[in-house]
């Protein structure tokens, strides 16, 4: 099944990937509160390992985990702006194609694609893997 619409506003609870979407619209917004209701509290948050050099590689666990990370995250970067493009759902689990804009500390913007593999259980998110480039990653950060 595949939902195109790409919009990151839907909360409806009737709306399988509200969840999903509700979790981008708390990301655009800031309110980490909000993104984190979205969550299972034993949510695993899982970015590649070739992002450790930063801080940012490895999994994550619960809440805890989670607000951590975003914690760290304005020390490596300057800012980041995700766009979720296609949604496409198989049973539990729901794959997001999309791009990014990464800004670096000293301001070189650069967009790049993202893959984010969601997984849903009982209308909550468990587990969310971003699958990305580190080597292009990487140059933003050191630019």
């Amino acid at each position: 099944m595949t939902d195109s619409s790409g919009g990151t506003d839907s909360t409806d609870s009737t709306d399988p990937l509200a969840p999903i979407h509700a979790a981008y619209a708390s990301f655009v917004a800031r309110d980490v509160g909000a993104l984190l209701a979205a969550f299972d509290p034993d949510i695993e948050w899982v970015h590649p390992e070739g992002m450790d050099k930063y801080g940012l590689g490895g999994t994550k666990y619960g809440h805890a985990g989670v607000k951590e990370f975003l914690a760290h995250v304005p020390t490596v970067l300057g800012g980041m702006r995700l766009h979720p493009g296609e949604f496409i759902r198989e049973g539990e689990r729901v794959v997001v194609f999309g791009r990014r804009d990464i800004t670096s500390l000293s301001g070189h913007t650069e967009t790049q694609p993202f893959v984010h593999s969601w997984v849903l259980r009982d209308g909550r998110v468990v587990r969310m893997e971003d699958i990305f480039d580190t080597v292009a990653f990487h140059r933003v950060i050191e630019s």
